[in-house]
This record gives structure tokens, C-alpha cells and sequence, in this order.
């Protein structure tokens, strides 16, 4: 699997080329979007790392670029900013997920591991006759993400919190909460505050069942 890597701290670099080559896969590290975006114009790549903050062209010019020709391969992105809004940001333009930094080889291990399945997937989906697959369903919302979100919520017994969902998923907190958003607005989920002991309420989030399938 080739792992295209790019960002401008030389360390980070080394990092996750050492880690991902002792996964067995194949990285090749650029220092700014520029020089990464070509090298995946000219010869592709299975999985995309790309950094926010870079010289010349920064990470959510990037990602734009990269949408543009390819509407499938899984984008994460590095960054230090939790903040929702500039999630909103990157999602929009077609980011797939995020890797927060410091970067934790094990969760960025495993969170590779799981947007190439999501990625395998969609191309079985594609391969099927008479199906016809289209990558996004909607701006910001990819349709493989929703889909193994929506599954999860459908499997789940009880309610659950944006925080303990992207635990059990292995997605990023912003990634998820901007599904379960688009998933309210489209009537299939529904908030319910969990009231604490101190602070402000904190919404749990479970699947709307309709009457027939309680009936089943």
C-alpha cells in the first residue's frame, strides 16, 4: 500500500516513514502540497496524509486539488487545531478524516487501516453490476464514512456520545460530529442530553427507529 506523505516538519516526516514502513507498506514523504500533488498526479497513491499548515500550498488548498481528480482516495488530515469549524472546512472540500498531532502510531496505524477497508469497499460497490456508486452524498459527507457510522448507530443498543462513537469507530471527534449533525437534519438520529453534575449537558446520540422495525 503507498502511503503519500506531506508536510513540513522534517522529523514528523521520518516518523511516519519509519512507522509505515515497518507496517509493510510504502511511503514517500513531500514537505510541502505542491510537490506532493504532483507526485500523486503522476503516479497515485492508495492513502493521503496531508499536513494543515504548509508552505506554498497549504493543506485545505490541497486537498481541494487533489478532490478534483480523485473523488475516492481517503484524505487525512494532520493537525493540531480541534476546533469544529475548521473541520467543517476541510470536510467540505473533501477531506476524509483526521489524525490529531502529537501523532500516536497505533491510532494512526489503525485509522489507516480502517479508511483503506472503507476505501476497498466502496470499490466492491463499484464493481457490482447495475449499481450505480457515487463517492459523496452530499458535500462534506462521504457515503462510505455514513454508511459505517449509520451502521453502527442502527447496531447500537443504547445511546452514545460523539466522544465514545469515534472511540469505537476509529474516526476523528470532528469527523463524527459532523455526520451525526447531517444525520439530524436528515430525521435519522436524535440528540438527547445527558445533564452532568457540572458544566453544560452532553448529548448522547441514537439511531430513530421507525414503528415497523420495533415491531420486528
Amino acid at each position: 500500500m503507498k502511503i503519500l506523505i506531506m508536510d513540513d516538519d522534517q522529523s514528523l516526516r521520518y516518523m511516519l516513514k519509519e512507522i509505515f514502513t515497518f507496517m509493510g507498506w510504502s511511503p514517500i514523504a513531500y514537505p510541502n502540497g505542491r510537490e506532493g500533488l504532483k507526485e500523486f498526479l503522476n503516479h497515485g497513491a492508495d492513502i493521503i496524509l496531508v499536513d494543515y499548515h504548509m508552505p506554498e500550498i497549504d493543506g485545505l488548498e490541497t486537498v481541494r486539488l487533489i478532490r478534483e481528480h480523485d473523488l475516492q482516495v481517503p484524505i487525512l488530515v494532520l493537525t493540531v487545531d480541534e476546533r469544529q469549524e475548521i473541520a467543517n472546512r476541510f470536510l467540505d472540500e473533501g477531506a476524509t478524516d483526521f489524525a490529531l498531532k502529537p501523532v500516536k502510531a497505533p491510532d494512526l496505524i489503525a485509522r489507516v487501516q480502517l479508511h483503506k477497508r472503507l476505501l476497498d469497499m466502496t470499490k466492491t460497490y463499484q464493481a457490482t453490476p447495475k449499481i450505480q456508486y457515487e463517492a459523496f452524498v452530499t458535500k462534506g459527507i462521504s457515503k462510505s464514512t455514513l454508511s459505517y457510522i449509520e451502521k453502527y448507530l442502527i447496531e447500537s443498543k443504547q445511546p452514545s456520545t460523539v466522544e465514545v462513537i469515534s472511540q469505537e469507530l476509529g474516526l476523528a471527534t470532528p469527523t463524527v460530529y459532523r455526520y451525526l449533525t447531517y444525520l439530524i437534519q436528515q430525521g435519522k438520529v436524535q440528540p438527547i442530553p445527558s445533564y452532568q453534575k457540572m458544566g453544560r449537558p452532553k448529548n448522547r446520540y441514537h439511531w430513530i427507529r421507525s414503528e415497523s422495525s420495533k415491531t420486528l
